[in-house]
């Protein structure tokens, strides 16, 4: 009977930059759920699909809306796949902060009230949407120079 060691370090590790991937995918799901349920997010009866009329507020603060939630659940599944693959989790920080760059952008352009403001967006989502963008991009470029690893669980 032979025994026969197999290095599994590249396979029982992930880099820095897919760990910090996956807890922005985590982050973005838990609060795309969370912007369907009663009580966390208020006002929940108003939420439409699309439009700045929904006047549902995640934790009574951020507006959202059906669409508002889903991008977040994707922008979260997204994130979770990042653990798969440090290209993918560099690709992911740097291209979603640049998407939140321009979200915070757009939010700052179009007035609230108007039809153009579909996703929708309040000061609170703006602001937020600024903090997001610079640290996935600051993160996606700081963890995704080397690959720093850490042991898997």
């Amino acid at each position: 009977m032979s025994t026969h060691t197999v290095s599994s370090s590249a396979h029982t590790s992930r880099t820095s930059v897919q760990i910090v991937s996956g807890l922005f995918g985590a982050v973005f799901l838990l609060v795309g759920i969370l912007g369907f349920i009663p009580g966390i997010t208020t006002d929940l009866d108003t939420m439409m699909f699309a439009g700045h009329h929904s006047q549902a507020a995640l934790l009574g603060i951020f507006q959202v809306s059906v669409l508002h939630n889903i991008v977040h659940l994707l922008f979260g599944l997204v994130g979770l796949l990042g653990l798969r693959s440090r290209g993918l989790a560099r690709t992911y920080l740097i291209v979603g902060g640049i998407v939140y760059a321009v979200l915070w952008i757009y939010g700052l352009v179009v007035p609230m009230e108007s039809m153009g403001n579909f996703v929708p967006l309040n000061t609170a989502d703006n602001w937020l949407h600024f903090v997001l963008s610079v640290a996935m991009v600051t993160t996606g470029i700081v963890f995704g120079r080397k690959a720093h690893t850490a042991p898997r669980k």
